[in-house]
């Protein structure tokens, strides 16, 4: 049989065990969820914006008084709107893209959703017209190409990783209009230097053209 002193002192380690755990239980920060929100203007329709940012593309509007539900939220060029002044952005999965948080009603002034991360950048060149833009998304290391010109040529992103590695390509040859998705090999933190040129398909030496200034980002 134990003796009551080790049974003592084992029943005083468990209690104490049991304590930190359901401490540490309480003091957790809930997980932030997809929260709603309502588009606020003057009453004209809202630019939805490809990249956080107001040089970013427009990829659609989206109406006065529409509900929305926002995925998640990150930092970008300061916007003022009918909602006050924020460097705050909405990333709005049903609408494809961005909405400064200065336009989005939530009933508060701050975060409600949870970070969007990195991979926010929106990489575009243009000879006129925008003929081709990358976009990275750090939470898959993913990237996205467009074409947006009927001109002949591919639209390309040369990136480079860490320690000098590259450039390599991701290429979308398949025309005006179309979209092209590649999942890299970027390791968790690590980062990504990129930029979107168009030129003319070659799997190892092509001539870059027209290419927008580079990128660096990292994979979340």
């Amino acid at each position: 049989m134990m003796p009551s002193s080790i049974r003592r002192s084992a029943a005083a380690a468990a209690a104490v065990l049991t304590a930190a755990t359901a401490l540490s239980l309480v003091n957790a920060a809930p997980a932030l969820a997809a929260a709603p929100g309502t588009v606020q203007t003057a009453g004209d329709p809202l630019n939805v914006r490809r990249a956080p940012t107001t040089a970013a593309t427009v990829v659609r509007t989206v109406a006065n008084g529409a509900a929305v539900s926002i995925d998640c939220q990150t930092t970008g060029p300061s916007v003022t709107g009918p909602l006050g002044t924020s460097t705050l952005w909405d990333y709005i999965p049903a609408l494809g893209g961005y909405l400064s948080d200065t336009y989005v009603k939530t009933g508060s002034d701050g975060r409600i959703a949870p970070d969007c991360g990195v991979g926010s950048g929106s990489a575009e060149c243009s000879t006129g017209a925008c003929a081709a833009e990358g976009l990275f998304r750090s939470s898959d290391a993913r990237f996205s190409v467009w074409d947006r010109d009927a001109d002949g040529k591919s639209a390309v992103v040369a990136y480079w990783l860490k320690g000098g590695i590259g450039p390599l390509y991701v290429w979308n040859s398949t025309g005006n209009g179309t979209q092209v998705d590649k999942v890299v090999s970027v390791p968790d933190g690590g980062w990504v230097h990129y930029k979107t040129c168009v030129a003319n398909y070659s799997a190892t030496s092509p001539v870059l053209e027209a290419c927008s200034d580079g990128i660096t980002d990292f994979a979340s």
